[in-house]
C-alpha cells in the first residue's frame, strides 16, 4: 500500500505542476524569467518555506 500512496502523490504533483504551464504559458515563462533574476538565497528561502508548509499540512492531515 505504501508504494501505491507514493505513486499517487507523485502523480498529483505532476498534474498540479502542469496546470499553470498548460493554462497560461506566457505567465509561466515570465515567472521563470523572474526566478532567474532572484538570488540563490531567495530561491532557497522559497523552497524551504514550501517544504515546511507541506510538512505542516501533512502533519495536520495525519
Amino acid at each position: 500500500m505504501m508504494w501505491h500512496d507514493f505513486l499517487v502523490a507523485i502523480s498529483l504533483v505532476l498534474v498540479i505542476e502542469g496546470i499553470m504551464p498548460f493554462l497560461n504559458p506566457e505567465r509561466t515563462r515570465k515567472t521563470f524569467e523572474m526566478m532567474l533574476q532572484m538570488s540563490n538565497g531567495a530561491l532557497r528561502f522559497i523552497g524551504l518555506t514550501s517544504m515546511v508548509l507541506g510538512v505542516i499540512f501533512l502533519y495536520i492531515l495525519k
